[in-house]
């Protein structure tokens, strides 16, 4: 698999920020990603979600030594992005397997970016789901939360989150069912009013149908991530549950479970809010 290696970020917000924090790293946004216009709004959680899902291209090219000058962010008519660095003393061939595609995607206190590198038009086509395993809004029971959620599924999804299977066996596989479709949806680039319904995904079976016909070519990377979250004087664990889906173009498509941490050390990195803030003042350079 050396064409296109997949790599992802995560970010955790593993603690409340400072309105300092949200200064700087408003800052860097301002400086950095002129693509991108986030409202100032310290106070808005939601607002600094953004922010700093957005600094990770940032950090993943100062990892790799990259300048800021030297690279360019660029967009397809359909909002995929891809990352173009300064094709200075690289060859033609070089610069043409050098396009780095990417996407961003967060939920609650996990931020998460999935990339690749290779040629333009199959690097931007890979996406991100993440879907935190809790029931929304807080108390809901799991049937009804699974209930809510029915219409984003087709009648054969139903059946694998059947209430008989207990609630914790529907809440794992409907998280899994709706990071999926998430990363499938934001990897083809579509609009957010797109009918979740329209896909089904056969857990067991390991099978993925878009309007009745098999998707080929797709690679299904299924993982979770584990969060140690303090909440004023409270540590909190929360669970997500993630998928990286990337079109390779293979005759089948191929879902790959990650079940460890040992699995994943290769491919996925996890920081935190410590961890970016320290190296907000080398983003700029």
């Amino acid at each position: 698999m050396s064409d296109c290696p997949i790599l992802v970020w995560m970010l955790a917000l593993n603690r409340e920020y400072t309105k300092e924090e949200y200064d700087a790293c408003y800052k860097v946004i301002g400086e950095c990603v002129q693509h991108i216009k986030i409202p100032y709004d310290p106070p808005n959680p939601d607002s600094f979600r953004q922010i700093m899902t957005h600094l990770l291209p940032l950090l993943m090219m100062r990892h790799r030594r990259i300048q800021r000058a030297k690279w360019r962010d660029c967009v397809t008519p359909n909002g995929k992005h891809w990352i173009e660095q300064a094709p200075d003393d690289m060859p033609p061939e070089k610069f043409l397997h050098s396009m780095i595609g990417y996407h961003l995607e967060y939920e609650a206190s996990l931020c998460g970016m999935a990339m690749t590198q290779g040629i333009q038009r199959k690097v931007v086509n890979i996406g991100l789901g993440v879907k935190r395993v809790a029931v929304e809004p807080r108390g809901t029971s799991i049937t009804a939360y699974a209930t809510s959620m029915a219409h984003k599924l087709t009648p054969n999804e139903q059946q694998l989150i059947a209430p008989e299977l207990g609630d914790e066996v529907v809440l794992r596989r409907l998280c899994i069912l709706l990071a999926l479709k998430g990363a499938y949806i934001q990897a083809i680039g579509q609009p957010s009013g797109f009918d979740w319904a329209r896909l089904e995904f056969d857990i067991p079976r390991e099978t993925a149908r878009g309007d009745g016909h098999p998707l080929q070519g797709w690679e299904f990377r299924i993982f979770r991530a584990n969060l140690g979250v303090a909440r004023r004087d409270v540590l909190v664990e929360e669970h997500y549950q993630c998928v990286c889906a990337f079109f390779r173009g293979t005759p089948d498509s191929k879902f790959i479970w990650h079940e460890s941490a040992k699995d994943l050390e290769s491919w996925v990195q996890f920081i935190n809010i410590d961890q970016m803030v320290k190296v907000i003042p080398k983003l700029t350079a």
